[in-house]
């Protein structure tokens, strides 16, 4: 019994070593890169070539920015640039660099009650508060929330004045806010990624893209570890360097669903050129 329980004890010591040297780090991301499924294509490649393990933490973009300004992670990926680059600017990051980007389009039901089918985005919200149809915004000050609100507010519209009526905000990730779109029939605003892998469209279709303000760059950057020094920077950087490196953005362009492209790699080279076509 004694040799016995010995053996087990040094088992369990074995596998807490190995555990304590694993090696991994947290990304803080979005929805739209965990739903879309591009981090199931993307992070085995990673790992296989680095042994670094990534434990991904999906969150809209400005509870992402959070959780790294706390030091909860180790590397942030989102899409909002303007907040990202604020958050650089306040220390909280460090080493931002572009990645990829893809577009957001405006979907709706196919009747288009509103009549806003085209390439114009901001006159698509005008219309959408005039005839006060349903539509779903996600509401989570999110990196599509945000770009949601900068439509509005270029359309010279405070759609809180129809919150509860016209407007509704779910609170929720993409998916979710899709799913509750499609259940009201009602307009929303989402990036091609997650409306391609998404499955429970109902009567909704593609109504508003091509426009240059849809355009959704994502960004990557280091949690600043002279803030929280224990932010795994080594590891860290290790991802920043292979997402942005030749292999890494291969592996981004690479990831398609019916055989359609879902993110276009450019790092070190950010392009709207080819926003909305298909």
């Amino acid at each position: 019994m004694g040799l016995t329980r010995l053996f087990i004890a040094v088992l369990l010591c074995l596998s807490f070593t190995a555990q304590a040297q694993q090696k991994f780090i947290t990304v803080a991301s979005t929805t739209s890169t965990e739903q879309s499924g591009l981090f199931k294509h993307l992070l085995p490649a990673f790992e296989k070539k680095t042994g670094i393990q990534v434990r991904v933490v999906a969150l809209g973009t400005g509870q992402a920015l959070d959780l790294g300004k706390r030091g909860d992670a180790d590397v942030a990926f989102v899409h909002d640039k303007a907040a990202e680059e604020k958050a650089v600017a306040e220390g909280s990051f460090v080493d931002r660099r572009e990645v990829m980007y893809n577009d957001f389009v405006v979907v709706g039901p196919k009747s288009d009650p509103a009549k806003a089918k085209g390439r114009d985005a901001v006159a698509a919200l005008k219309k959408f508060a005039q005839a006060k149809v349903p539509f779903a915004s996600r509401g989570d000050k999110s990196g599509t929330h945000s770009a949601e609100l900068r439509l509005w507010k270029e359309a010279g519209i405070d759609p809180q004045q129809g919150k509860g009526s016209w407007y509704r905000e779910t609170g929720s990730g993409m998916g979710p806010t899709l799913n509750i779109a499609s259940g009201m029939n009602a307009y929303a605003l989402a990036d091609r990624g997650s409306w391609l892998s998404f499955k429970n469209r109902g009567d909704l279709a593609i109504l508003v893209e091509g426009d240059k303000r849809l355009f959704n760059q994502y960004g990557v950057m280091l949690v600043n570890p002279q803030k929280h020094p224990n932010v795994k920077k080594a590891e860290g950087k290790a991802f920043i360097d292979w997402v942005t490196s030749a292999e890494g953005q291969k592996t981004i362009a690479d990831y398609k669903i019916g055989g359609e492209q879902l993110f276009f790699p450019n790092a070190g080279k950010a392009s709207e050129v080819n926003v909305g076509k298909k």
